[in-house]
């Protein structure tokens, strides 16, 4: 495969957790292709050298591949050094053809690079970068109270305690309120009166659920796991402060994501940070409702309905 060279000063990054193998390709004074490989680590010294480098050759186009996370601390130095690279997928790098053996990965991707057959994926701006941090820890967490959540359920259900029969939500205040009293050893009837009046079961069916067998092991699980819980929902409550916080720049976006049906406020924070606020990186509505995952399927690509 013939490639045509269309940019005359390329440089390619290889990343790796400890290495950078880079690679400029550029045009000579007569006009010959000339290849300048080197190599520096992975430190932040070694990080700011390399932007120096690179950006000694003015080149029109920088490329990487995504390279899990290692890629994300090489691009913010030379975004710092004023430079823009394009962070490509490696599985569309593989699907050129024509590679040889002996080409070193750098190479090969300056060579694709300088030939303009290569795009680069979207990367938001450095501080929603950054917030992306956040916003993806607090979906851990989020995760994780939900798992606890459920083994709260379950902790219960072994003791005897039925709530969840008679209950919608055991995670209510008034319901984890009668749970905190029967882990301090009062009883049914004690308990009771900490349910709220908007309850739909009886008197009579909350005590029947409230009536269990709670051994001390039984309570001391379930004090634990009610802690855990609520340790997680408070640091899901910092997450999500810190979030709206930062994003008070962009809170016209903010209004604006939220007229979606089913968005609130975090949830239009947590949009924003993934496709930040220039959608004229996707080209089109389409394309982004593509990256996102979230676009219809074609009818005649669609499963029959399993009823």
């Amino acid at each position: 495969m013939e490639l045509t060279p269309i940019d005359r000063r390329v440089v390619a990054l290889d990343v790796h957790q400890a290495k950078l193998t880079i690679c400029a390709l550029f045009e000579n004074a007569d006009g010959q292709a000339q290849v300048e490989l080197r190599e520096f680590g992975g430190f932040k010294r070694d990080r700011r050298a390399m932007a120096e480098w690179v950006a000694s050759f003015e080149p029109e186009v920088v490329v990487m591949e995504s390279t899990g996370i290692y890629w994300k601390s090489p691009y913010a130095a030379l975004e710092k050094a004023g430079i823009a690279a394009l962070v490509v997928n490696a599985h569309h790098v593989k699907q050129v053809p024509g590679r040889k053996t002996d080409i070193a990965d750098a190479q090969w991707l300056a060579i694709l690079a300088r030939s303009a057959l290569l795009t680069g994926s979207f990367v938001p701006p450095a501080n929603l970068r950054e917030l992306r941090l956040v916003s993806r820890q607090m979906q851990k967490f989020t995760g994780i109270l939900a798992g606890e959540k459920n083994r709260l359920h379950k902790v219960l259900t072994d003791g005897g305690i039925r709530l969840s029969a008679v209950v919608s939500d055991i995670h209510g205040a008034s319901t984890r309120a009668m749970i905190k009293g029967l882990l301090d050893g009062e009883t049914p009837e004690q308990v009771l009166t900490y349910a709220s009046k908007r309850l739909k079961a009886t008197e009579e069916e909350l005590l029947d659920a409230l009536d269990g067998d709670l051994s001390d092991t039984h309570r001391f699980v379930l004090r634990e796991i009610l802690a855990h819980i609520e340790e997680l929902e408070a640091r899901i409550r910092g997450f999500q402060q810190h979030l709206l916080q930062a994003l008070q720049p962009h809170q016209p976006l903010l209004q604006a994501l939220q007229t979606i049906p089913g968005l609130d406020a975090i949830g239009a924070a947590m949009l924003l940070v993934e496709i930040g606020t220039d959608m004229a990186a996707f080209g089109s509505p389409e394309k982004l409702a593509a990256w996102a995952g979230v676009c219809e399927v074609p009818p005649k690509f669609r499963l029959p309905r399993v009823t």
